[in-house]
């Protein structure tokens, strides 16, 4: 065996940090990968012989480099591809199972976010019963469609503390690029406190900064809201 033959067949937690592909999928994306590093996560470990990434070229090689080709495989196609066994095998099948799956359904909907009524019905069935504030944001993509919903805190009858970094790291790892805010008001009342205030124009600074629209700050009640935007006060 020559030294390049030893280098390549070294296991991969002996590669470089940069080339393990775990490691190259955090830091780079999914689309980083080669169709056999995205294999080899699958994979796992490999064998005293033959490295996960080796083991992935095997089954990408069998199927002619064609992950067309790997997608209608059967199952006893893989018994004779070196250091594949049942288990990575049944691996291989479940993911292709997956994608194939993942085709066939319906595009996720997301809600329209794009005005305060709206807001104030979606965030409505989860705040009527509350006995203390809870304290929201709906973080949104260009056309205001739902990214994802976060509580960010939880408090007393008439206050909750709410930290303006946690809203912005949410929003910063989602890609959001629209933020509303919403929380409620036990009390019924729709009059929005000084600390209310306040928080609404430190969020909108920190928005600012980062390049995201703050589109609203909704206070929810068991049968109306009080809108920041609707109110000319963001």
């Amino acid at each position: 065996m020559n030294a390049a033959t030893a280098t390549l067949r070294l296991p991969i937690s002996r590669w470089s940090i940069e080339d393990r592909p775990t490691e190259k999928l955090q830091r780079l994306g999914t689309d980083s990968l080669t169709d056999a590093e995205l294999l080899a996560i699958l994979i796992g470990s490999g064998t005293q012989q033959y490295s996960a990434v080796d083991i992935a070229k095997h089954v990408m090689g069998k199927f002619n480099n064609s992950l067309n080709t790997l997608g209608k495989a059967r199952f006893d196609e893989f018994e004779d591809i070196e250091g594949v066994g049942t288990q990575t095998a049944c691996k291989i099948m479940a993911a292709v199972e997956l994608g194939k799956r993942r085709q066939k359904e319906t595009p996720e909907l997301r809600p329209d976010m794009g005005t305060a009524t709206r807001i104030y019905h979606y965030m409505l069935p989860q705040m009527m019963d509350l006995e203390v504030e809870q304290f929201h944001i709906l973080l949104m993509n260009n056309n205001y469609k739902l990214i994802k919903s976060v509580k960010i805190s939880q408090g007393g009858i008439t206050e909750t503390s709410v930290d303006v970094r946690i809203i912005m790291r949410e929003a910063v790892l989602n890609n959001a690029t629209i933020l509303a805010a919403v929380h409620n008001h036990p009390s019924g009342s729709l009059t929005p406190s000084r600390y209310d205030d306040e928080l609404t124009k430190s969020i909108k600074c920190a928005c600012e900064v980062m390049r995201i629209h703050f589109s609203d700050h909704v206070i929810v009640t068991d049968g109306a809201y009080y809108s920041y935007h609707e109110q000319g006060k963001i």
